[in-house]
């Protein structure tokens, strides 16, 4: 596999550092409010739904934001080869 160099454009550079601060910051959010609903329901048991609820509703988010930072690098570089 070679090695080619790939080169960002000034405006470039401020897309990607926008959009990994968006990920980095949402990924940062929810994680806080896993790690407090879990703090939560190891206290009081009733809250392992809510913390339940949490993950399930903002994995989504997390996982399509992920794609959204994905699908801008694969525009921005040499083509991705898939690991097995």
């Amino acid at each position: 596999m070679s090695q080619t160099p790939v080169t960002f454009s000034p405006e470039e550079w401020a897309e990607f550092r926008t959009r990994y601060s968006e990920l980095k910051h949402s990924m940062n959010n929810a994680l806080a409010v896993f790690m407090a609903l879990s703090e939560l329901a190891h206290r009081n048991p009733d809250n392992y739904e809510k913390l339940g609820k949490s993950i399930a509703n903002r994995t989504p988010e997390i996982v399509a934001l992920m794609q959204e930072f994905t699908d801008f690098l694969d525009t921005k570089g040499p083509p991705r080869v898939d690991v097995p």
